[in-house]
């Protein structure tokens, strides 16, 4: 710990009495546990808890760039909750190919919609190429699928079942890991998103 760190004992927690306010009360001020991470380039690259936003900005290693309802307090000061920081120096991020594969960031890609008839319930994933056929498990070759669908075409190649991906599968955006990270987007974050603005 450097000098300038703020003490251990400085952790920053909601005020005021545990009661919300109006705007949080009807919905429209929801406030959520979740802050959106810009990188210095503005690029959103992240989700992060509220304390540990609040220690960023305490260390002065990032900026508040949207607010949210109420405010935090430390031991000696106080400022509006934060929503969406910023980071101060630039955080090299992995290559959009290089992040990993899971079920819920291939449905979030794919916005929950199975990806030959359209559905949205019962999703399962589907290798376009089978693995038995020499299909990899990368970005490029999995998309979403419902129960039914991957049922009729089974182990076959596309042009074999006569099915074809709406879209041709591909890594996704880095947006779709924030949907991942937190399903319900505040609506402040939405401006920072490009595939949601």
């Amino acid at each position: 710990m450097h000098a300038s760190d703020p003490p251990a004992t400085a952790v920053v927690l909601p005020s005021g009495n545990g009661e919300r306010s109006p705007a949080a009360r009807n919905g429209a001020g929801r406030v959520s546990s979740h802050v959106l991470v810009l990188n210095a380039t503005y690029e959103p690259i992240h989700v992060c808890g509220i304390r540990r936003a609040a220690v960023l900005l305490l260390k002065d290693k990032a900026e508040v760039i949207e607010t949210g309802v109420g405010e935090l307090r430390a031991e000696r000061t106080a400022f509006p909750r934060p929503a969406v920081i910023r980071l101060r120096t630039y955080a090299p991020v992995p290559r959009h190919g290089r992040r990993r594969l899971t079920r819920r960031a291939v449905f979030a890609r794919d916005d929950w919609t199975c990806q030959y008839c359209q559905a949205r319930g019962d999703l399962t994933v589907d290798h376009v190429i089978p693995r038995s056929k020499g299909g990899s498990s990368e970005w490029e070759n999995i998309v979403t699928c419902c129960a039914t669908c991957n049922r009729r075409k089974a182990d076959r190649l596309p042009h074999q079942a006569r099915m074809f991906p709406r879209r041709s599968p591909r890594a996704p955006h880095p947006s779709v890991f924030i949907q991942v990270a937190c399903p319900r987007i505040p609506e402040s974050w939405r401006a920072w998103l490009p595939t949601l603005a």
